[in-house]
This record gives structure tokens, sequence and C-alpha cells, in this order.
């Protein structure tokens, strides 16, 4: 039977190319590979050497970049170093083309021309300007491609940052724009918001503008850049970076273009006038301290100290980063409109500034929300997903009352206190309380509100990320105690389970309910997904409540707790429905080991996955170890000790794995886990992972009699190695001593190498192991050093 001719095929993105191996250019190429679409990144020809010499040395520096766009260094390889003259032939079999070479109109122009008579028929154009027109750049296009593109803008760093946004043009073809949208999100892990074709689009045209009203601002109240750093980071809601810390690592000069572009292409803002580099941002310019890069902008390292600019002295000096007595008060402030009230009245020079930076940004965004997006909506994500910050303008201003805040804002336009004389839009004023509520987000352009998208994609995304005053399904609660909560979502069968503690961390109410849910799951339901309703996945054991008991000297309670643990893991293991750990951020410790003795895991690509024990004096006793030495003699079971060189390194040295990737090469997941790069839609597919072993019979591994070991051989062997690093100071006493524990219980104790011992024989030596060290002075010197400092200490 013949598919309807009505159907529309899907997008599908095999094969990818990015024009410009610039440092978002070859980013891009870097996350694109983390997702596995091949991808082809050309440059010019290189002068000299190897035609593709540039593309190629853009490849190399991807592996030293911080923090890392390759999710795991190894992909690397995969990428495809290309040139212009020799290469363009490989554009033919390529889907999707992504052009990210410099802001000037007129080179990418040029190099349009120069690719299109060597791009597919169905390939899809697209380009990363932050700000040029798209309409413009399409012109330079054949008419038969133009309906195939558009602009596809990524924020720095793009494998981090989770928004895109996506510019059609007058003549993009709204399946093309679908597909996109769909690769974006679910492949690459994106949040997609659609902005219009206005110079910056939305995230940098009020991104820059709120930095631009800062740095106004801070002229305005004479205050020190560490000050307005200290009021305009993480005590608003903000990343730590701020605002001037921002700038060093965007780099001076990229933030002075950005601010020229809107200067250039701006002229009827009747913000017009602020469009322009202050004369301290031109001056440090000039003398070439250009920010981060080049170790010196706002801030610069004097020794181990650092040092802001001071205008007035036009020297450095110590950064005192601190916000005044009063302000900090009003800052603490739970209720937003009390908060918002007392910053308004005070006469602090403090608070006076931060009013007047939140007034101009409120009046600034809704001024121009008819000309920038569709909707209130797509400003707030834009703001949220490409700056970092917890809400965005409009909800900002609607958490702190939406009538009060716009009386403040209309009566200072009056006063001419505001930075423009511009009237509020009246749709402000017009007796509404917000511009998020349950029929959707406001949309100036259409004088009515908006509902969130109903593309097929985001049915994948069970809790998306919630806009202000936002309520999803809580689901059915099918059990729960002090430590966890058993729920289901729908009429799938399929069971959640989450933790109620700070951090996930895990105490007694977690390990008994975590065992008790099992037991409910296996008469009730068809399966089962650890999954939590926010980050992390889980942090580890309680370290408080386990110190408590050592000091105590309460030893046998603690073994107790030990055992607990590991029934848990093993609980977990032996289920008869399957168990399938959805992991998003941490996964440390026993939240690490849960994971592994799951059926399945499903991680999201951002988490950081690790047995970290060592670096607090201890051993993985959670079943990780016992777990770690099964794999081997699975892997190889001729001689294990083979596989358990490379664990035995990662949990020594309590490595922590950079992405969900890097986790499978370091062997703290399996090649048959799954990787999911967008995090909101991570329970979905664990959900349906769960049904799927379920569906196939599932049935939990038995229980092992028969498994070879390392022996005393294996652990010798290692303890040469210790020894090495011992003598050349890389490794303390105590390390060593932890070390060798770990050795010996990967290595299945004292006994000959190759001799069979059951998962219960691991179990205790990994139990007795843990016993033994927590004992020790120093072990519980270091659990009380990193409670205390959240650091680990080296003794």
């Amino acid at each position: 039977m013949t598919a309807p001719t009505s159907a529309k095929p899907a997008l599908r993105i095999r094969k990818a190319a990015v024009l410009g191996a610039g440092v978002m250019g070859a980013q891009i190429a870097a996350h694109l590979t983390n997702a596995d679409v091949e991808t082809v990144l050309f440059d010019l020809p290189a002068k000299e050497g190897p035609k593709s010499g540039i593309a190629l040395k853009a490849i190399e520096n991807l592996k030293k970049l911080s923090p890392a766009p390759l999710a795991d260094k190894n992909r690397a390889a995969a990428i495809i170093p290309a040139n212009y003259e020799e290469n363009l032939d490989l554009l033919k079999d390529v889907d999707l083309v992504i052009e990210a070479i410099a802001e000037r109109m007129d080179w990418k122009l040029d190099l349009y021309k120069k690719i299109a008579p060597h791009v597919s028929p169905t390939a899809v154009l697209a380009s990363n300007t932050s700000g040029l027109s798209i309409n413009g750049l399409a012109e330079a296009l054949p008419e038969e491609m133009r309906h195939r593109f558009t602009g596809v803008h990524f924020f720095n760093p793009p494998r981090y940052m989770h928004l895109v946004e996506l510019i059609p043009t007058r003549l993009t073809h709204p399946d093309v724009l679908a597909g996109l949208e769909a690769f974006l999100t679910t492949t690459v892990g994106k949040g997609v918001v659609y902005a219009k074709d206005t110079p910056n689009f939305i995230g940098n045209r009020i991104g820059v503008f709120s930095m631009l009203a800062t740095m106004y601002h801070t002229e305005q109240f004479k205050l020190g850049f560490d000050t307005v750093d200290a009021l305009t980071g993480p005590a608003v809601g903000r990343p730590k970076s701020a605002t001037y810390r921002t700038a060093d690592v965007v780099g001076l000069d990229t933030m002075a273009h950005v601010i020229k572009t809107m200067a250039d292409t701006l002229a009827d803002d009747p913000w017009h006038k602020y469009f322009k580099a202050p004369v301290w941002l031109q001056g440090l310019i000039d003398q070439g301290a250009l920010g981060q890069k080049v170790g010196a902008g706002f801030y610069r390292k004097a020794g181990k100290d650092i040092v802001v600019l001071d205008v007035a002295k036009r020297d450095y000096r110590p950064s005192e980063q601190k916000a005044s007595d009063e302000v900090a008060a009003i800052l603490a402030i739970k209720d937003p409109a009390e908060k918002f009230a007392k910053l308004r009245a005070s006469n602090d020079p403090q608070a006076q500034f931060l009013w007047a930076t939140f007034r101009d940004l409120f009046h600034y965004t809704a001024y121009h929300l008819a000309d920038i997006a569709d909707t209130a909506r797509d400003v707030d994500f834009a703001i949220r997903w490409g700056y970092g910050w917890k809400l965005g303008p409009f909800e900002t201003w609607q958490a702190a009352g939406w009538q009060q805040v716009a009386g403040y804002i209309a009566e200072d336009i009056a006063a001419g206190k505001a930075m423009s004389d511009a009237p509020l839009p009246a749709w402000v004023t017009d007796g509404r309380t917000g511009v998020h509520g349950k029929n959707g987000s406001y949309s100036a352009a259409a004088g009515t509100d908006k509902p969130r998208s109903q593309h097929p994609v985001y049915a994948r995304q069970l809790f998306p990320d919630p806009i202000l005053g936002e309520k999803f399904d809580q689901g059915t609660t099918v059990w729960e105690n002090d430590g966890i909560r058993l729920w289901t979502l729908g009429d799938d069968g399929v069971g959640i389970i989450s933790f109620k503690t700070k951090m996930n961390t895990v105490n007694d109410f977690v390990l008994d309910g975590i065992q008790q849910a099992i037991d409910v799951a296996e008469q009730q339901l068809k399966a089962v997904v650890i999954w939590q309703t926010g980050e992390p996945f889980s942090a580890g054991a309680d370290l408080k409540g386990a110190l408590g008991l050592l000091q105590a000297g309460k030893f046998d309670d603690f073994d107790k707790m030990v055992a607990n643990f590991q029934r848990t893991s093993m609980r977990i293991k032996h289920s008869l429905v399957p168990v399938v750990s959805a992991v998003r951020g941490l996964a440390l410790g026993g939240g690490c080991e849960f994971q592994m003795h799951s059926a399945r895991t499903v991680a999201a690509l951002e988490s950081y996955i690790g047995l970290v024990e060592a670096g607090v004096g201890l051993l993985p006793a959670g079943g990780g170890l016992h777990e770690l030495a099964v794999r081997a003699a699975k892997e190889n079971p001729a001689d294990p000790f083979e596989s358990l060189k490379k664990v035995f390194e990662t949990v020594a040295m309590a490595k922590v794995s950079a992405s969900a990737l890097e986790a499978k090469q370091l062997g703290l997941m399996r090649d048959s886990d799954v990787v999911v790069f967008n995090a909101f839609e991570l329970l979905y597919v664990a959900k349906k992972v769960a049904i799927g072993l379920a569906e196939q019979g599932y049935r939990p591994p038995m229980y092992d009699r028969n498994i070879p070991v390392a022996g005393d051989v294996g652990t010798a062997t290692f303890r040469a190695s210790l020894a090495n690093l011992a003598a050349g100071y890389f490794a303390s006493e105590h390390d060593v001593a932890i070390a060798t524990r770990i050795a010996d219980t990967l290595c299945g104790g004292v006994v000959e190498r190759g001799s069979l011992v059951d998962e219960e024989w691991l179990l205790a030596l990994e139990r007795k192991h843990f016993v033994e060290l927590a004992k020790t002075e120093k072990t519980q010197a270091r659990i009380a050093h990193t409670m205390t400092t959240g650091k680990p200490l080296r003794n």
C-alpha cells in the first residue's frame, strides 16, 4: 500500500556542512558531531601546507577549548576538513548547510554565489548570522533555493547554550521550518524560538540593550564595575558572570561590534543615542585590553587575586564584589512586588541603579515586542536560554505586579527619569495582570494571547521548561514515604520514582523507599523509571548522616547503612519489572551506582557521572565496584584485568564524566545505554525504553555465582603503579591506601588469578573496605572538610 500523496516527508538530516571554521563555525560542527551528524567543516584554502589547513587547525583546537565543545574528544576525528577551492563537490550529498563566517554582508553574499551551483536541490541552507537581515542574504541565492533558506542563530558556546533562534525569510517554506525545528529540538537538543527578521533578532536585541542600560546607569550612579557585577548576577537570578565579567568573556571588541551593528541598523529606535560604546569601553579596546582572551579587560588576574578597573584612577584595584547592606536586605525579600517597591523607594544609589536598569529594560522590551517577536513567551525564553537568566524580562515584571510596575515606569517616563520618553504601548496598561496566562502568552502584533506551539516534537516534552505560572500534570501518587514518591503519568503502566531530599541525596528513607516502591511496582506496574523533577539526578549519599554515625562510634549502624545501600542497588538490578534510570545533571556516588544497576540508563547529554567516593577518603560501596568487576568478567572472562585497567583509574581518581558520551568511555555507562540531547525529552524517552523492555518480556539478570576475577596478581599490578604515583608525590599515603582497597575489591580479594567468586563475595569485600576506611581519622577529616567547604581535602 502506498502512502497518501498529501503526506509530507520528514526532513532527514544525515550529513551537514558548516561554512566557516572560526569560533562559532567550528563549535557548531563539534556539536553536530556530538549528535552523530556527519559534518564537513569548510574554510578558505590555506596559503601554506595542506589546502584544508585552516579547518584542520580549528578541529585540533576543539580538543583544547574549555568548556569542551566536544562531548567526547575522540569525535574530533569524525569532522571532515574542507576548503572552498578543492572540496565544493562535497556539498552535493549534504542535507543541511550552515554558514557561519564573519558578520560581513558582502562576504556572505559572495560565498552563497560560490556554493549555490554545488548544493543539492533538497538541501536546507541556513545562516548563523547574529543580526544581519535574513531576507537580504536570501537575495544572493538562485530563486529556486530561497524557499529552503532561513536564519539559524546558535548562541555561544553552542553545545551548552539552549537557545537557537529560527528566523524565516518571507519565502521560507513552512515544511522546511517545521523539519528544522524538530531536528534542532530532538537531535541537537535545543530550545527553538522564532524571531522576526529585525537587527540582532530577539536574544541579542534585548540582551545587549540590557547591558547597554547597565553600562549607562553604572556611570549615572558612579558605581564600580565589581559592585555592578555583585548586583546583576545571582542576586537577581542571572549568571555569576553578571555584566562586566560577561563582557570580558565575550570579548570587548565583539561587544563593541554588536553595539555598532545596533547603531548602524536601528537609526529610528527611540533609544538610538545610547547605542554607543562608553568612553571607558572604547579606551580598553584601544589599549588592546579585549577581555579574557588577552588576560585583561574590566578585570585581570594579579597573581592569585582578581583586580578590577577603576575608571577614576585609570588603574586596576582589588575587586570587592559586594552589595550594600540595605540592598542585600531588599534583594533577600521573597515577594517580588515588595522587593521592586523597596528598590524604587530606596535612596541607596545601588537600589536606584537596580530599579533604573530594570525599568529601562521593561520599557524597551514592551515597546519593541510587536516588532521583534510573535509573543512575550518568545522573548522570555530567548533571554533565559540565550543569556542564562532564571526569569525573562516579562516574567520578572509580571511576578513583581504588572500594573504596579507599569505605573512606576509611566511616572518615571513623565518625570524624565527613563532613558527614553517613548510612551509605553497602550496594551501594557489595559488592565491586564501580565502577559502570560492560562490562554497562552500575549502577542502584541496580533493583539491576543497565543498558546504554546502544537508542533508534534513538543509532545516529547512531558515537563517542558515552564513559563511563569505554568502548571503541568503532576501525575497520580501510587506510594510514598519521607524519601521518595512513586507515581504514574498517564495510563502506560510505568511508575516514576522521584526523590524528596535536597540535591536528591540518598538517606535511609530513600533506600527503604526505593526497595518498597519496587515491591509495589512488581505487583501493580509494567516498569519503573527513576527520574527527578529537577537536577541533579543525585549528589550521592547523605554525608552528614554518615559522619554522625562515625563520630558517635556507631560502626554497627554504619555497616547496616552500607548493607542497605547495596541491598537497594541489587533490588534495582534484580527487579522483576525493568528499572530505567533517567539521568540529567550530576549523578555522583550512590546516584551513579543506582544507574549502573538499572536495566538501562537513559542520560541527557549534559550528565556528569562519577564514583567520587575516593575524594572523601572512601570507596564506592553501593555495589558500584561489584558491578564493575561483574562487567569486566563478562567482557573478558579469560583475563578480567584487561577490562579493569580503565575503570580502576576512573574510580581511584574519582573522575566525573564531562558528558554522558564520556561516561560510556569511562566505563560508567554501557554501550546499550541511551543518550538524549534534549533534557526536556528525557522522561518521555526513558518511559518508551522502559515500556520497550517490558514488552520484550523483560527478565532481570540471574544472580552470578561464577565470576572470574583478577585476584591478588591483579591487585599487586595496580599497587605497583600506585607506588610510582606516590614516589612522584602525585598521591598521598592515604590516597594510596584508598586506591589499594579499590584495587583489592575490583580484583576479588586475596584469591588466585582466575578464581571464581559470587556476587555476595564482591559485595562483602566492598563493605569491609568501606567500613575500615571510614574508621580512619584521615577519612573522617576528609568527609568533614568536604561537608564544610565543598572541596576535597588531600591529607
